[in-house]
């Protein structure tokens, strides 16, 4: 198994070259099995060596394989290698196995597209930089996979580029991502230098610059943080470079859910985890990637809050998740932040999945205000839906619970987190349980307003799936669409389990899995339930027992706050529907 690792982003890659190449010539069902079946193949390629992994001990988990020496200057070399530990195979599994649903589902969704064999092919390729840069064992590995997800986010994002919006918003998106690229590579180089300068070791090499980083001091460690942290804001949509991500939504939706769940955003997440070695030396870039974090959080909710485009309050959803994700690793909860991004990845696929459902089933229709009643004609995607919803708003018993709580927990108790970072990341969590459920009541509960409207294409080009003007009713999508819709729903309610904390009887098996990975920057001790001793430096409490009331009672509130964002939404949409007009008209400055 150690000498296939290098087929897991190979074969996407040859999937690409195909389907661009001749792949105009096949026929549609060929290039779909071509397109799908490569990604698939690479989903079983890392279920195997995640089963691998687990077989191993924990200081064994690790498999390092290089293809050839690409680099050689002086004592300096760079290899094509790979490098899978338990951080990266849990991205390679999220990555292959969200990327292969979403491409399930594009071969209903994109069926009547004119491009059709291009559009898997850049699909393809952007699952292949993807794996390229979570799986590559050096920085120029992951640099290159890095630029390429840039460029795949420009050519899908345009790739109904008859309407000068949507070019314009590929544009957008590879500019902005090349301003926040411009730090990373400042921030590679700096690191470069100084480990060379100070050990003695010229490497990028993710293993020996580990191993070298203590040569580091805090203040290179800090603008060494900095830059790469700039690079992650352009890729992962953090204050100020978010602006990108609103206008991917120009892009078809299951390009949507790609960006936003399983690919490009999340690899600024896996860049910070990955370096978390120079991180822990510094914390005052822990800090500001802290704050940064959770002010995206904020801001991005009381925008999503007040979207009528379906799809836009989805994108801005992500921004205030990812935050989310930035919180929990700036407070150096690196194995929660992962957590949270594999659930997320979950979820959010299920509702940029299930939005594209609504909007097949209503012929293009993506104004919230314009649809209602749709759960009478759409069931499946109703329901996969509200569970997508019940879990980003953190209802207990789902993945998104499970992942938020243990950010919230440590951003309040960890040495590097504060009880302000806390309280305005359960702020968050009831903004983001109030504009979901808004969502969800305006779509598909009340009067059913879709067939009182015209429909206009606002999704799809002139020749797509969805570009006749109709006012047929609302209807259900294909099996090709719902079953991905019901396998992450599946996966929206139990992806969580693998991470239940010790308070409430759990092992948070997640975290014990990645400890390896993060053995050198873990600033919180192993705690069970039954432990005698269960020290806890720098934490607020002063005993165990004080800790786990505390752990239990900021628990409750969070899921509290998430029911009142619930119930006010259900009040204001549903019992009072006039009544977010006259606070409009009040407060309209606020708004």
């Amino acid at each position: 198994m150690n000498n296939y690792l290098w087929l897991i982003p190979f074969l996407p890659a040859c999937g690409a070259v195909v389907c661009l190449i001749i792949g105009r010539f096949l026929p549609k069902i060929l290039v779909s099995i071509i397109a799908c079946g490569v990604v698939f193949a690479s989903f079983i390629l890392s279920l195997l060596t995640l089963i691998q992994l687990i077989g191993r001990s924990a200081d064994d988990r690790i498999i390092h394989q290089v293809a050839y020496n690409w680099l050689e200057v002086g004592s300096f070399k760079a290899s094509a290698g790979f490098l899978v530990d338990p951080l990266s195979v849990i991205m390679l599994l999220v990555v292959t196995g969200v990327g292969f649903l979403i491409h399930l589902y594009s071969v209903g969704y994109m069926a009547d597209d004119k491009r059709y064999a291009r559009y898997f092919g850049f699909l393809n390729l952007f699952i292949f930089a993807m794996l390229l840069l979570v799986s590559g064992d050096n920085l120029l590995m992951m640099f290159i996979g890095w630029e390429g997800v840039g460029l795949c986010s420009y050519l899908l994002i345009g790739f109904w580029f008859e309407k000068t919006e949507n070019a314009i918003a590929g544009m957008k998106a590879f500019i902005v991502n090349r301003i926040g690229d411009y730090g990373f590579i400042l921030g590679v180089l700096l690191l470069f230098w100084s480990i060379g300068e100070l050990s003695g070791k010229w490497t990028i090499s993710f293993l020996e610059l580990r191993e070298n980083a203590s040569h580091l001091t805090p203040a290179l460690a800090t603008a060494v943080g900095i830059l790469l942290f700039i690079g992650a804001c352009g890729k992962s949509a953090q204050i100020p470079l978010y602006v990108w991500l609103p206008d991917a939504m120009a892009g078809p939706t299951p390009v949507s859910a790609l960006i936003h769940a399983a690919t490009m955003v999340t690899a600024g997440v896996y860049m910070i985890a990955r370096m978390n070695f120079v991180y822990i030396l510094s914390p005052t870039a822990m800090m500001i990637i802290a704050v940064v974090g959770v002010c995206t959080a904020l801001f991005a909710g009381t925008i999503g809050l007040l979207q009528k485009d379906i799809k836009r309050v989805l994108a801005y959803s992500t921004v205030s998740q990812l935050g989310y994700m930035f919180l929990g690793v700036g407070v150096g909860a690196f194995a929660a932040g992962i957590f949270h991004l594999m659930t997320h990845a979950f979820f959010k696929a299920l509702l940029f999945l299930g939005s594209g459902s609504v909007i097949h089933g209503t012929g293009g229709e993506q104004n919230i205000d314009k649809m209602g009643g749709l759960k009478k004609y759409m069931p499946i995607t109703f329901w996969t839906f509200l569970i997508g919803t019940l879990a980003i708003a953190g209802i207990p018993g789902l993945a998104g619970f499970f992942s938020k709580d243990e950010i919230l927990w440590k951003a309040f108790s960890s040495s590097h987190g504060h009880w302000a970072l806390w309280l305005v990341g359960v702020i968050t969590a009831g903004l983001t349980a109030l504009y979901m459920s808004r969502l969800v009541f305006k779509t598909f509960f009340g009067v059913n307003r879709v067939e009182q409207s015209s429909h206009q294409t606002h999704d799809v080009s002139s020749q797509g799936s969805h570009s006749a003007k109709h006012s047929a009713p609302a209807h259900e999508s294909p099996l090709i669409m719902t079953l991905p819709l019901i396998i992450l729903a599946v996966l929206s309610v139990i992806g969580g389990y693998v991470g239940i904390p010790a308070i409430i009887g759990g092992g948070n098996h997640i975290e014990h899995f990645m400890e390896p990975v993060f053995a050198q920057t873990s600033q919180e001790p192993r705690c069970n339930i039954g432990d005698d001793v269960c020290p806890l430096p720098t934490t607020p409490h002063a005993d165990t027992g004080q800790h786990h009331v505390t752990e239990l009672l900021l628990m409750v509130i969070s899921v509290l706050v998430a029911l009142a964002g619930i119930g006010t939404a259900y009040y204001m949409y549903l019992v009072k529907p006039e009544l977010p007009r006259l606070l409009t008209k009040r407060f309209i400055l606020a708004y």
